[in-house]
């Protein structure tokens, strides 16, 4: 640790910031705090806001020390390849604002999930919500859990707190400044996150040109002469892993599965006044996007190039790369804003997720904004115990994770929970793209099962099988990103071949104005 960076002064700033937040906190909620209010700020967030927020949300903790140490991860050189998935991205936004966006703001949705209950009955509803249940608190509680270890070693630790504490004031943390305003207050509380995450970047990237004695075009020389410059990979063939018809097709899908069909990142969309601000916010939010990857894959080459010059080990664990640079050798300044923007991005991923996790779990399971549900005093006790209950979860699932203490099995169980998102994908694509009905059940072994539940269960476990032996089935071919396509496939092929062929639906219409 840089001897005038001391883990008090650390624990001030962090402090300090969480001040800032909860007083944003009571700000955007000192007027309006019912459940209308939690689950979509009264439809009332003006897109630049949101726009700039839902970077941070994007990116999380897991992004930024995860991208600038995958740059020459294990030896090997991805260098900038990531950027293809990124340009895969804007494909899958152009979705997204075409067709999901309308499609949800004519429907009136609060959560997204209710499509598939207009569209294709309860059962395909409560396992779509169920599955972004899993699979998103698997996945924040992860990214959560990466970033919990990081303050451990360097902030929470040296005082004598132990892992548990850690992990817990860190969540007490978010639910203070979330639990009153939600998704009011996640919008302006995320904007500041990811004003101080990129200002992490950058600022890192101006003390590393002034360590290495260079200005901002001597480092962009520097990147450019190393073995990290590479952007496009067309060589490799389909079993490259880094091939860009690949990466950059995975990057659409990701985005319409991990953004269009996510509750989490679209309920900051439907807390907008209509549909063209939501598509506003996702054009202006999209080449944002590109331009912050690109940002953190500049600070991981130069990272590299910084390390190798001053004779640094690069640690086994790439994603420990920035924090031991920023912390250990650049000036105190540097691990400051590195703090700063590590906190920043691990609350706005985590803060965001918790609200849409209490919203959910209200709309699709308990049916809080149906005609009849309390709206009152009751209704909004009810949401914070859900709030508080969601909380508790996150806090045991981190905890379970650091006693697996097994990074491989722990990035295994996180794999194994993205594999929830593609039922979601075939749902909706079955109910977008046919007038098919379902069938309630069918007969298995003189049971009768849900058809839609059996299919949705069926479809990742066999995705993951695939997956795990298509190199040596598919002569070195490995999906990647890909499985989900094919995942989202099976499941679509499924509830067609389980449909109903003499009753056709009508799919609702798409919007063609405001």
């Amino acid at each position: 640790m840089n001897e005038s960076l001391s883990p008090g002064l650390i624990v001030g700033i962090i402090v300090a910031y969480f001040a800032v937040l909860i007083g944003i906190s009571w700000w955007t909620s000192r007027n309006e705090s019912d459940n209308e209010s939690f689950f979509l700020g009264g439809r009332k967030s003006p897109w630049p806001l949101v726009a700039v927020g839902m970077i941070g949300a994007s990116l999380s903790g897991v992004t930024f020390i995860s991208i600038p140490g995958a740059v020459g991860a294990g030896g090997t050189n991805q260098a900038f390849s990531y950027m293809q998935v990124v340009f895969g991205y804007l494909l899958g936004y152009v979705f997204i604002a075409l067709v999901l966006l309308p499609l949800y703001y004519k429907l009136g949705l609060t959560s997204i999930y209710e499509y598939l209950k207009e569209r294709l009955g309860p059962h395909s509803y409560k396992v779509g919500a169920f599955y972004f249940l899993l699979s998103r608190t698997v996945g924040a509680a992860f990214r959560l859990f990466l970033v919990a270890v990081v303050l451990q070693e360097f902030v929470t630790g040296p005082f004598g707190i132990p892992f548990f504490g850690t992990v817990a004031i860190t969540i007490i943390l978010i639910w203070l400044y979330t639990f009153k305003g939600g998704i009011r207050t996640i919008v302006y509380t995320d904007t500041l996150q990811t004003v101080c995450m990129l200002l992490a970047a950058g600022l890192t990237v101006y003390y590393i040109g002034d360590a290495l004695e260079t200005d901002l075009g001597g480092l962009v020389s520097l990147v450019q002469n190393s073995d990290y410059d590479q952007l496009f990979f067309f060589e490799g063939g389909w079993t490259d892993p880094n091939n860009f018809f690949k990466q950059f097709f995975s990057g659409a899908l990701i985005t319409i599965v991990m953004t269009g069909l996510d509750q989490d990142m679209m309920q900051k969309n439907l807390s907008m006044p209509t549909f063209r601000d939501a598509q506003k916010n996702m054009a202006a939010f999209s080449f944002v996007l590109i331009f912050a990857n690109f940002l953190f894959l500049a600070l991981g080459a130069l990272l590299y190039i910084y390390a190798n010059n001053v004779g640094l080990a690069i640690p086994e664990a790439s994603d420990q790369l920035y924090p031991s640079i920023a912390l250990r050798n650049l000036p105190a300044t540097a691990g400051i804003v590195f703090v700063l923007g590590l906190i920043a991005a691990a609350y706005s991923s985590a803060d965001s997720a918790l609200t849409a996790l209490t919203t959910s779990f209200c709309v699709d399971f308990l049916g809080m904004n149906e005609a009849g549900a309390d709206q009152g005093a009751a209704g909004k006790r009810q949401r914070l115990y859900v709030h508080i209950g969601f909380s508790v979860l996150l806090l045991v699932v981190i905890m379970s994770f650091s006693l697996i203490a097994n990074r491989a099995v722990i990035n295994s169980l996180f794999k194994a929970a993205g594999y929830t998102y593609g039922p979601l994908l075939g749902l909706f694509a079955f109910g977008l793209f046919t007038r098919l009905q379902i069938r309630e059940t069918i007969e298995v072994g003189g049971f009768k099962v849900p058809a839609l539940v059996l299919v949705c269960l069926a479809a990742p476990v066999l995705s993951m099988l695939t997956d795990k032996f298509s190199a040596t089935l598919l002569g070195g071919f490995q999906f990647g990103f890909l499985i989900l396509a094919f995942n989202g496939l099976l499941t679509f092929l499924g509830l067609v071949a389980l449909s109903d062929f003499s009753t056709l639906a009508e799919p609702p219409e798409v919007l063609d104005r405001d």
